[in-house]
């Protein structure tokens, strides 16, 4: 495949002092000619901003949809997974860092046009593709044209992001977007500021836009990090502001922090730890909270807020007892389970399948 080229961008203006700002993402980068963002992929060039790695990837995978984690969204189908590098967060203790943080254009060593992502998505069998890895916010350009061309195969198109982008490029992003997780890392600014590099608020913002101004199916992850995000009061709040602000059919899953990067002085997650934030959730209003990178076939499984009635069982990515009825319901008591479902589980299970383009 001959070499791809930088792709200019629309979201960015110029200022009285000569220099260009960004306007992707709350950040509003100030660039001189032949600077970079703190994303890494987008810089000035010729007096505009472009995307440097439009068609480059770190890598494909079909991956089970659970792993995203989506729960409530086409459970047991295949997803074409595929990102690229950099991030618009400097999350010190950054669970993907190898790629999100990478300033080595090498690793991006897999090139596809989103036709092509597309049409494997499609010979591959996969319902969806999902834009993950690295935040798709910051190849925005690469990913909605994907989604496009996704869009006309009838393949979903799945975000996995961190929700840290302005309002103009939120509403293109997520126009083609069928469904998101959404990474809230904390529920204080002081976190966002010190361990993040970023702000609260504009999270919270795409939040409420997905709810209230779109169609997106989405889901909410939460990492607990031991001593920084995961006292019971900071998990109560989170939890009565997406129950006030969301509804409380919203997904959340609280997931195991490792250390890494920047952190390797802070402990794992405990399990126990995973179980309570699970328990305060319910507690707290929330139908539908799962645990995610330990082995809990109950905090994985979904369960019918109604009668309690098992849903869908799962162990790590594998589905046994199904308990919906085609449409949707929970076949012991009728309660509409919110989500996307299709008439029956898929059987993807727990493959994971490397694809070279």
């Amino acid at each position: 495949m001959a070499a791809l080229q930088n792709v200019a961008t629309e979201y960015w203006h110029q200022l009285e002092d000569g220099r260009v700002q960004c306007d992707l993402c709350p950040r509003e980068c100030r660039l001189k000619e032949g600077q970079r963002g703190l994303c890494f992929v987008r810089m000035r060039e010729n007096d505009k901003v472009v995307l440097t790695t439009y068609g480059r990837s770190s890598g494909f995978c079909v991956d089970p949809i659970e792993k995203k984690p989506l729960n409530h969204f086409l459970p047991g189908t295949p997803v074409f997974s595929f990102g690229t590098a950099g991030c618009n967060l400097a999350c010190k203790y950054c669970q993907n860092w190898d790629m999100s943080k990478s300033r080595e254009m090498d690793i991006l060593a897999n090139q596809a046009t989103p036709a092509q992502i597309a049409d494997t998505a499609k010979r591959l069998g996969c319902r969806s593709v999902a834009y993950t890895y690295n935040d798709p916010v910051i190849f925005l350009e690469y990913a909605v044209d994907t989604a496009k061309a996704c869009r006309e195969q009838d393949i979903k198109s799945v975000a996995v992001t961190a929700g840290y982008i302005s309002p103009g490029a939120r509403e293109d992003f997520f126009s083609w977007m069928d469904a998101a997780n959404v990474d809230l890392k904390g529920f204080s600014e002081d976190f966002y500021r010190k361990l993040t590099g970023g702000h609260l608020q504009p999270v919270l913002d795409t939040l409420k836009y997905l709810k209230h101004e779109t169609d997106v199916w989405f889901e909410i992850t939460n990492l607990l990090i031991p001593g920084h995000n995961d006292s019971a009061d900071e998990l109560k709040r989170m939890v009565d502001w997406i129950v006030s602000e969301l509804g409380a059919d919203v997904p959340l899953h609280f997931s195991a922090f490792h250390p890494d990067y920047k952190m390797l002085d802070v402990p794992p997650t405990s399990p126990q730890a995973l179980t309570q934030a699970r328990e305060i959730a319910m507690e707290h209003g929330l139908h539908y909270v799962y645990t995610g990178n330990v082995h809990d076939s109950v905090g994985g499984s979904t369960w019918c807020h109604q009668c309690g009635e098992l849903l869908i069982e799962r162990d790590w990515y594998v589905l046994g007892k199904w308990g919906l009825d085609e449409k949707g319901h929970c076949a012991s008591c009728g309660e509409k389970i919110p989500g996307v479902f299709d008439p029956r589980p898929g059987d993807w299970g727990a493959k994971r399948l490397p694809v070279a383009m």
